[in-house]
């Protein structure tokens, strides 16, 4: 039965540096994404093909679940960029590591003196560094926008006034709010997944063969909807920061 550790496991050092399996497979979903991208620029056409239908199906779904929350097809376009990124890195990170060979495929180290089976990939998704990052990226993306919206000043007074005690003690709760954002979403998307690869490992010891299948069909739905979540949640807060300070 392969380990289960909850840290991602370094490969080698570029100097002081680990580079870890989590971080080559962050690696693939960055080379993914652009290859993807670059391929639909090129392929651009008036008549558009397969590909470029399924992307213009998928990117007026997501706009329309955006007019729907920010009212306005110009805020849409605007913060676009953000929440449709955040929604293809982590859904290609989520199923990245349901692949065959995927935390299956590596090598054994000594480690303290025992002997554990290292892999060679592993889900971005179920490594918390990374899922903090992009929860740090989306938290501080939300407050950038709320700040270009309303000027620094008169963002930053939701959070530090001096109008009267209930305000301040209001304002502060927000701002410790803030944080747990990072903490809710970074703990959210990483237990989910990790969970997930750990049931699949078990179920695949217990009962080989046909008996995953059902469990992996839903790891791959459980992606898709951690990802909408994730997105969702930044564009509800993205709403809230921008319109509550146009007022």
């Amino acid at each position: 039965m392969s380990e289960i550790s909850l840290k991602a496991e370094t490969l080698f050092h570029i100097g002081s540096f680990s580079v870890t399996n989590s971080l080559v497979v962050s690696g693939f979903v960055l080379a993914i994404a652009l290859c993807v991208g670059i391929s639909l620029r090129k392929r651009l056409a008036v008549v558009p093909g397969s590909l470029q239908n399924f992307a213009e199906f998928a990117l007026e779904g997501l706009m329309s679940l955006m007019d729907s929350v920010l009212g306005k097809r110009e805020k849409t376009e605007k913060y676009l960029p953000l929440i449709g990124t955040i929604f293809i890195v982590v859904i290609v990170s989520n199923w990245l590591g349901l692949l065959p060979g995927v935390g299956s495929l590596g090598m054994y180290e000594l480690v303290e003196g025992k002997e554990m089976f290292v892999p060679f990939f592993r889900s971005p998704s179920a490594d918390l560094n990374f899922t903090i990052a992009v929860a740090l990226i989306a938290v501080i993306g939300v407050n950038m926008f709320g700040i270009l919206a309303a000027g620094f000043f008169r963002y930053a007074n939701r959070f530090f006034t001096l109008k009267n005690p209930i305000y301040t003690f209001v304002g502060l709760l927000e701002f410790v709010s803030e944080f747990a954002k990072i903490i809710s979403f970074s703990f959210r998307l990483f237990g989910n997944v990790f969970a997930g690869e750990v049931l699949l490992i078990i179920i695949g010891v217990l009962a080989p063969y046909f008996i995953p299948l059902p469990f992996l069909f839903l790891e791959i739905f459980v992606g898709f909807i951690q990802a909408f979540v994730f997105a969702t949640l930044t564009l509800v807060f993205v709403s809230i920061a921008t319109a509550e300070t146009e007022h």
